[in-house]
């Protein structure tokens, strides 16, 4: 028998909660939903959070323990970041990227794919893969 389900949250590990927090929500306007328990008084400085906008929800978490980490990320830690791709529904990619690039985001001019969706693609801090996108037919 099948059972029911609603939506899906992912979860992203992350070198450095804080960075992360900055670009999802000070940059594309997501919204802090929960977090753990600070570590000190630094500035979100969470070891994870939920975030959301519109109907968008993603968690983030920091890849180290108790916060500890070295003063670089981990090449061996992240370096697969770039085999997850998040595709989100966007009206209008070619608002997006102007809207990116001006807040100095290294984003891609906007491009069609073969399959007939018109995308932006960006990279969050930790080398995942954005993709903001809406049918090509869509006006």
């Amino acid at each position: 028998m099948a059972f029911d389900f609603k939506n899906a949250i992912p979860l992203l590990l992350v070198y450095d909660v804080p960075t992360s927090i900055a670009f999802y929500r000070d940059i594309l306007g997501f919204e802090v939903l929960q977090t753990s328990t600070p570590f000190n008084d630094e500035k979100d400085n969470y070891g994870w959070a939920m975030l959301r906008k519109a109907n968008v929800y993603l968690m983030l978490n920091n890849i180290y323990e108790n916060n500890a980490r070295s003063s670089t990320a981990d090449a061996l830690r992240t370096r697969h970041h770039g085999d997850v791709t998040l595709y989100i529904s966007c009206d209008d990619p070619d608002a997006a990227h102007e809207y990116l690039h001006a807040k100095g985001v290294n984003v891609k001019p906007p491009a069609d794919a073969w399959y007939g969706m018109r995308q932006v693609h960006v990279l969050d801090p930790d080398g995942y893969s954005l993709v903001f996108q809406r049918p090509i037919e869509q006006k």
